[in-house]
């Protein structure tokens, strides 16, 4: 299967390093063949991804919706890390399907992160019977991290409100909107990634955490992600990989 790496940063050096050691342990190799980055960007063309099997993205809100429509143009099924941009969610979706496309996007890739979800729905249907819990969702990310609050984060609160009906949406913290579930994001030099759900009540609390050691679970997701996107169409995402 021939890759390519739309993004060369620390995220995709890390799936880089997880083909190679996948490589290493199984004879159905992965190439990268391609590898696109800040320096190359204007670049990128249709042309370019001639041979691709399947691209992996991982670049800003800012371009991510560009390189997705590429890949359509191209006939190159893509996988996307990048969040900030699920605003133009159905925009994407249309173009995918004009060009009988295929798409795999994700908040998260990685295995874990996607169970703390399917968790945060199971827990959300408990509490629907215990109005005297307070809600809140805290992240914590590398400085690095472009969006605030993280799509991880966005889609556990997203998780939760389509199993809990004592708010009905999300707010960057601090607010005072008494309808939202306030989410307050932390940047801090080297964390990839830390996401806490707390119930708090007068006489105790109850919290559901993920914390992620390395870029390594999220790197792994994506390539697992791939290899399920080869020769498919239409527009996935990591519940359908893992099929929860």
């Amino acid at each position: 299967m021939n890759i390519a790496l739309i993004g060369y940063g620390k995220m995709g050096k890390a799936i880089e390093a997880i083909i190679r050691k996948h490589n290493a342990m199984h004879s159905n190799h992965m190439h990268v063949v391609a590898q696109f980055s800040k320096s190359n960007h204007p670049l990128i063309s249709a042309a370019q991804l001639k041979g691709v099997d399947v691209a992996i993205e991982f670049t800003t809100p800012l371009t991510a919706v560009a390189h997705m429509k590429l890949c359509f143009d191209a006939g190159v099924p893509v996988v996307v890390g990048s969040t900030g941009w699920y605003h133009q969610l159905d925009e994407v979706t249309a173009y995918c399907k004009e060009k009988n496309g295929a798409l795999l996007y994700a908040a998260n890739f990685s295995i874990g992160v996607n169970l703390f979800f399917k968790i945060n729905a199971m827990m959300a249907s408990l509490m629907q019977s215990q109005p005297q819990y307070q809600l809140s969702i805290s992240e914590t990310h590398h400085t690095q991290k472009l969006d605030a609050p993280s799509g991880t984060a966005i889609k556990t609160a997203q998780v939760i409100l389509e199993n809990w009906s004592h708010k009905n949406t999300w707010k960057l913290a601090p607010t005072t909107d008494e309808n939202a579930i306030p989410i307050t994001a932390h940047r801090v030099e080297h964390v990839p990634g830390t996401h806490e759900v707390i119930y708090r009540s007068t006489v105790d609390e109850i919290q559901l955490m993920h914390t992620a050691f390395s870029r390594d679970g999220f790197a792994e997701g994506a390539v697992t992600a791939a290899q399920w996107l080869l020769n498919k169409n239409g527009v996935f995402t990591m519940q359908d990989v893992l099929a929860i």
